[in-house]
């Protein structure tokens, strides 16, 4: 019983740390691209994650955004119905793809 009230006690010092220093988090601006489908991005994609999420994945095919899309709607539970799954990857496609379908 000693040992394990001891190990909670040393694992959880972290949650006292503080410090007197301003912490800042630095601002970073990504360069959003406008286009036909960024209304679906901005409601559906930006509520859970950054736009850097999306930029730093890197210019991919056609089918390497639709499956991201789906990974978000079946796993992450997007509110994305089919149509707006659609334009979602056709505006990801159209601004960050390689030009590839796969």
């Amino acid at each position: 019983m000693k040992k394990a009230l001891i190990i909670t006690l040393v694992s959880s010092t972290f949650l006292f740390a503080q410090t007197k220093e301003k912490v800042e988090v630095p601002y970073v601006a990504f360069p959003i691209k406008m286009g036909k489908g960024f209304e679906l991005i901005q409601a559906n994609c930006l509520m859970c994650h950054s736009f850097g999420y999306i930029i730093n994945q890197g210019r991919q095919s056609r089918k390497f955004w639709r499956e991201k899309v789906d990974k978000m709607i079946i796993h992450f539970k997007a509110p994305m119905d089919e149509a707006s799954a659609k334009a979602s990857t056709d505006y990801l496609f159209e601004h960050y793809g390689n030009g590839k379908e796969e």
